[in-house]
């Protein structure tokens, strides 16, 4: 009886596995993509049969770096040594240019320890990648400013030949009016007087 259970629900069930077929055929992935970082003047890796490769070109200089998004962390176990020094140097000071309330001058401190905060955000905000992009900017427009003026220059040299050509073709030649009039004859005087 349960054979006959087991089979009959095999055979209700075949049409929906037939229909399940193409559905199936669809959630294959594809291509396998092989994405890969190359530095410097490396040869991106020739795919392999079925396979696209996708390579991101960075300089040499950042081979052996660590990568961009993991270098720069307000954790404090990314906190250098040196860092951690200067921290304990300044525990327990007080007085001049100690911006602490307690002993004679403290508040003399304060400005540049916000000089210094300032200076640290600035150092380490996202906003001095776009300031090196702007600088690049910058630095590109001004190389090509040499260029154009000298090109410029050359242009406005060569009107400046060309007019002062063209002026003097003007004085060789002779006035309108003068061309109409032949040029009198010599006469010879007479040779008695």
């Amino acid at each position: 009886m349960l054979r006959r259970t087991i089979a009959a629900s095999l055979f209700a069930a075949a049409p929906l596995f037939a229909l399940g077929a193409p559905v199936a055929a669809q959630d294959d992935a594809g291509d396998k993509v092989n994405m890969v970082i190359v530095y410097g003047d490396d040869d991106c890796p020739t795919p392999a049969d079925g396979e696209i490769t996708v390579c991101a070109r960075k300089e040499e200089g950042e081979r052996y770096r660590i990568p961009e998004n993991l270098r720069f962390s307000d954790s404090t176990q990314n906190v250098a040594w040196t860092e951690r020094v200067e921290r304990y140097e300044m525990v327990g000071s007080f007085g001049a240019l100690s911006c602490e309330p307690a002993g004679a001058g403290g508040w003399t401190g304060c400005t540049q320890q916000m000089i210094n905060a300032a200076y640290a955000d600035k150092r380490e905000g996202q906003n001095v990648r776009f300031g090196q992009l702007i600088e690049a900017a910058r630095a590109e427009r001004l190389s090509n400013i040499d260029a154009d003026a000298a090109a410029q220059q050359a242009r406005v040299e060569q009107i400046e030949r060309e007019y002062m050509e063209r002026l003097e073709r003007e004085r060789e030649q002779a006035l309108p009016g003068e061309e109409a009039l032949p040029m009198p004859p010599e006469q010879s005087e007479p040779e008695g007087q």
